[in-house]
């Protein structure tokens, strides 16, 4: 666990919350049920943590509503009381996003659970946010309907969650992000009111972008009760390579070039030899020719309704890698092993963590830029004595860096390690990028907002918070 800093206990302080007695809990058992009210020492420790590594929170209490005026009962009693209330998904954020920093109210969206409604004719889905990423994809793609965003915990991430985030994952490359798909939302404000966002439709010029600023806002001006996505028709082919480099360097440099060809892949993802290593060892059945000299492997896909464009493309981007140093480039022939393939990229976080502490950055730059982020990344490491695997979308610039703590001590992580993650960011803003590229910030992050806004852009972004919760009880101690 974690250790919570003399500054937030300050900070926790300062906001003189109202701790939970027994007649709060009773008017949340009154409100969703008893059966949806847990305060035992089991739930509160699973509900204490996400994805995030070496970091804890407990709630006081966890809050499993069904509707949307059941969110709204209980946040305008919360607002009125004074009760922190931090929305969660799936709890597979990276940032500590949906963790109870101030305690109080856990407020779970999982029995949010149902896809809606299927519009075939307007290419629209409306789908309550507890669904599962991957499950809304399976559905969609048996009616040939295409939901292209897909964050690597597709398979357990909660809809809400990624809107919360703004996620992407490796076809925002061809395809955009949450924010691209996400026409209207159904939200509860702090104060319990119920509204919709915008309207189901691709144009909307009328007032300010309600819509928009909830996505990314992790949580902290409302709760998503449901929401509107447009679709896409499901493409019929895709070709899927993997391309060996003998450096770094090349490998993020022949990005670039793919794109200044005038090719649009549906992904390039980025994976250093070490990812390769790791995940091949964790998985056990998903092997790739990996020679002495690789260095990195970029992951291409080229998707499409026409077979015989898809593979000019992809000889196109064969002549382009061929100009770097590359070794034998690998054409899935099958299904199978493009699965195989998809497999050992969607679980290198899950390899690396595994096997040791680490802490993971989201860093996101020009992908032109590449080659001289990955150059700094690996050089601030060698400064700061610790090590790191390298993987992410590459056809965006979007980097996760995931720093190894080995056998570095308890102090140095906690007081060097930040350090040297702060070098990286410095570098990733210089180069004209930012610090999050698809995590967020949640409470991990707050310490480097100051490497990318001046404080009068915070307090802006504070101002808008203050418009919506002005008793700040909805996911207090983010971004801020």
């Amino acid at each position: 666990m974690l250790a919570v800093c003399n500054h937030w206990n300050q900070y926790i302080y300062r906001m003189n919350y109202k701790k939970i007695d027994a007649d709060d809990l009773l008017f949340f058992k009154n409100s969703v049920g008893d059966a949806h009210v847990f305060t035992d020492e089991i739930s509160l420790e699973k509900y204490s943590r996400d994805e995030t590594d070496g970091v804890q929170f407990p709630p006081e209490v966890v809050v499993k509503p069904r509707t949307a005026q059941e969110v709204s009962n209980i946040l305008k009693y919360c607002n009125e009381n004074r009760i922190p209330v931090s929305p969660r998904a799936a709890g597979t954020g990276l940032s500590a996003n949906s963790l109870c920093v101030h305690g109080g109210v856990m407020l779970s969206i999982e029995r949010f659970n149902e896809i809606l409604k299927i519009d075939e004719r307007s290419l629209q889905v409306m789908v309550e946010p507890g669904v599962i990423t991957e499950a809304l994809q399976n559905t969609l793609q048996e009616m040939g309907l295409f939901y292209p965003v897909d964050p690597s915990s597709r398979g357990s991430s909660f809809i809400g969650g990624n809107v919360a985030c703004n996620s992407g994952g490796p076809r925002a490359v061809k395809y955009g992000v949450v924010k691209d798909f996400v026409l209207n939302l159904e939200v509860v404000l702090p104060n319990g009111e119920i509204m919709w966002t915008g309207a189901n439709t691709l144009k909307n010029s009328t007032g300010y972008n309600f819509t928009q600023l909830f996505v990314g806002s992790e949580g902290t001006l409302g709760i998503v009760t449901k929401l509107v996505l447009k679709l896409l028709p499901y493409p019929k082919y895709n070709n899927v390579m993997l391309a060996p480099f003998k450096s770094m360097d090349d490998a993020g440099a022949a990005v670039s070039a793919v794109f200044r060809a005038g090719i649009i892949p549906s992904c390039i993802e980025f994976m250093e030899r070490e990812a390769i290593v790791y995940v091949m060892n964790f998985l056990g059945d998903v092997t790739v020719p990996l020679a002495d000299d690789t260095q990195a492997t970029l992951l291409i896909e080229v998707d499409g309704n026409d077979l015989e464009v898809i593979q000019k493309d992809c000889e196109k981007i064969y002549e382009v890698l061929t100009q770097f140093d590359v070794g034998e480039i690998l054409f899935a022939d099958s299904d199978a092993q493009k699965t195989d393939l998809w497999r050992m990229r969607r679980n290198i976080a899950y390899a690396v963590k595994k096997t040791n502490m680490t802490v993971e950055e989201d860093t996101v730059v020009p992908r032109a830029d590449l080659p001289e982020l990955l150059k700094h990344i690996k050089e601030v490491g060698k400064n700061y004595n610790f090590r790191s695997v390298c993987y992410g979308h590459a056809g965006d610039g979007n980097v996760h860096v995931r720093i190894l703590k080995d056998q570095l001590s308890d102090d140095y992580w906690k007081n060097e390690v930040p350090k040297g993650i702060r070098e990286i960011f410095k570098k990733v803003v210089e180069l004209g990028g930012t610090i999050s590229g698809e995590h967020g910030i949640g409470w991990i992050q707050i310490p480097y907002m100051d490497i990318k806004f001046r404080e009068s852009h915070l307090e802006l972004m504070r101002g808008v918070k203050k418009v919506f919760d002005p008793n700040n009880i909805l996911n207090p101690g983010k971004i801020f």
